[in-house]
């Protein structure tokens, strides 16, 4: 994981090294979650617990993504309960996504759907993730 320095900001110029070739990704994914039909809050913060800068995307005050800057890509996880969980299941995404998602391993109480991102196509499957996160209660 790339922005472990708290006094470095990721802002675009910093993240345009860091991300290279995946950063048109990550700007498509930000200028379509902070658009009015999505209408999420991207927080930038650094979390001294993991020792890095992270984006958690907020819809209303409910968090539905974190985002961590990595050497060429940016991951991009959601966190779903077991019961949530079996809705993925059922979203228009790639398979691999879905058998990726079977296949980890719990967070405490959670289960991370994690995609790693790293081109604009891949961006369509994580926005309908999202918007079924965003649907849960």
């Amino acid at each position: 994981m790339m922005m472990r320095d708290e006094h470095i900001t990721p802002d675009a110029e910093v993240l345009k090294k860091v991300l290279k070739h995946s950063y048109p990704a990550y700007e498509g994914w930000m200028n379509t979650v902070t658009s009015p039909k999505q209408g999420y809050t991207p927080e930038i913060n650094y979390y001294r617990d993991g020792k890095a800068w992270l984006c958690k995307g907020i819809h209303k005050k409910k968090t539905v993504f974190w985002l961590s800057y990595w050497d060429g890509f940016f991951k991009i996880t959601f966190y779903f309960n077991e019961k949530s969980a079996a809705g993925v299941y059922n979203l228009d995404i790639a398979a691999q996504q879905k058998e990726d998602f079977k296949n980890c391993k719990p967070v405490g109480k959670f289960l991370p759907f994690t995609v790693m991102v790293s081109s604009p196509e891949q961006l369509a499957d994580i926005i309908k993730v999202a918007d079924y996160k965003k649907s849960l209660k």
